[in-house]
């Protein structure tokens, strides 16, 4: 596919919270290319180019605007015809994302977001998979920190495991220099994660449908980890991680095994915190949280009041600059599998694991700016690397997409590291 167009990308929702921080990064990394923002407020718009541009001393005003309201199908439809690639910023997605798809299915435009909320990754792989390889464009979500560290950081481990891996785990942990400031989660974050696990039920269904062929059942089976254990990385207090990680990686997986016959590893994810106290404290506030989300009046509260019942943590404003720069974050994993190479992923192995490998993926400012990175990143790899993308399109996950692009080479160029730690025999 290769329609003349206006503009080659188009950050839609730039005027949020999220989306201000991706206009920021596109000055940089889509320097060569034409891009512009959307959204529904002109004024907004023009406020949020003279903010950003005073902030990097750049001169914004002639970064073309294109009005669209997610309450607009039309103009959503005109937006997708002036581009290339839609960048969608506007959150939360189950509320607002699915009319963005709709129109760049329409417009035959490519689409990548940062949604984390799982029900609406895979709903909508099951409702527009195949209607965007009909129409030959790549539609990939969780291209932000959730799920492109953990997502890309697994296939950057097998890449540099010379065998089979059966299992990964992973352990996420950030750590803030300096005081910690309050209100550091911003409320879309918030809304986001409420919605999604008011509505966790649904996943069932959903997933029948969209896994209705079973994998093939790999050993030795990787056990999840008691709620609350001791890590092996740095020797800290962890729980099971309940972001979009695992699920991510799966469908990655899936994907690798159904194109490329390739034997699907297993992956658990977990969040490692700074002592007992605070794993305790965010049990608690999970629990408080999972229970109110199961009623209407719950979920209202939690939408109404985020500041008292996150304890402060989110706010409406979001985090200042200084706070998200001083966060820094580390995911490690720990693969294990065989140095040896079966015919057949449905082959089984007669020994236990004999080779384990620990890689690490790092970065800063995980919540808006790596994730704003990482995204605009896969916006202009579509543009620049279709060619070693998978197929004709169809709506992936970012490592079934960027496995075999440069996508790695340029995480690491711009914040990121990708390392290995080590690899021995076991």
């Amino acid at each position: 596919m290769n329609l003349a167009r206006k503009l080659d990308v188009v950050i839609f929702g730039a005027s949020g919270f999220t989306g201000k921080y991706t206009v920021l990064e596109s000055i940089k990394l889509l320097g060569n290319m034409r891009w512009g923002i959307a959204g529904r407020s002109q004024n907004k718009l023009q406020e949020v180019l003279k903010e950003v541009g005073e902030k990097a001393k750049t001169d914004l005003s002639n970064v073309p605007i294109v009005l669209a309201d997610v309450n607009n199908q039309d103009s959503l439809v005109n937006m997708a015809r002036d581009c290339r690639v839609v960048v969608n910023c506007c959150g939360p997605y189950r509320l607002f994302g699915e009319p963005v798809l709709k129109a760049c299915l329409e417009a035959r435009t490519h689409h990548v977001d940062v949604s984390g909320e799982p029900q609406f990754l895979e709903g909508m792989q099951l409702k527009y998979h195949e209607a965007a390889k009909e129409k030959g464009i790549y539609m990939i979500s969780a291209c932000g920190f959730d799920s492109i560290p953990a997502d890309m950081g697994t296939v950057f481990l097998e890449q540099q495991f010379d065998g089979v891996v059966n299992s990964v785990e992973s352990y996420i942990f950030s750590k803030q220099k300096g005081r910690r400031e309050m209100g550091g989660i911003h409320y879309g974050t918030w809304a986001s994660a409420v919605h999604a696990m008011a509505n966790v039920n649904e996943m069932g269904a959903i997933r029948r449908q969209l896994f209705a062929k079973k994998l093939p059942d790999v050993k030795p089976k990787l056990q999840e980890r008691p709620t609350i254990h001791r890590s092996d990385n740095g020797n800290k207090w962890s729980l099971p991680f309940q972001g979009a990680d695992r699920s991510c990686v799966a469908r990655t997986q899936r994907f690798f095994y159904e194109t490329e016959n390739k034997r699907p590893l297993q992956m658990r994810a977990y969040i490692s915190f700074g002592g007992l106290s605070e794993v305790l404290a965010v049990s608690f506030v999970g629990a408080i949280f999972w229970l109110m989300v199961k009623t209407n009046f719950g979920k209202q509260l939690l939408l109404n009041y985020p500041k008292l019942f996150s304890l402060g943590m989110v706010s409406h404003e979001g985090p200042s600059d200084e706070a998200m720069n001083n966060i820094e974050f580390a995911l490690y994993f720990e693969g294990k599998g065989w140095a040896e190479k079966l015919a057949s992923p449905t082959d089984k192995y007669t020994g236990p694991p004999n080779k384990v490998i620990r890689t690490k993926v790092t970065g800063t400012n995980p919540g808006y700016g790596a994730t704003c990175v990482s995204l605009i990143l896969c916006a202009r790899t579509i543009l620049l690397e279709g060619d070693r993308m998978p197929g004709e399109g169809g709506y992936l996950t970012p490592g079934a997409a960027f496995a075999k692009t440069s996508l790695i080479e340029e995480l690491c160029k711009n914040g990121f590291t990708f390392e290995v730690l080590s690899q021995a025999k076991l």
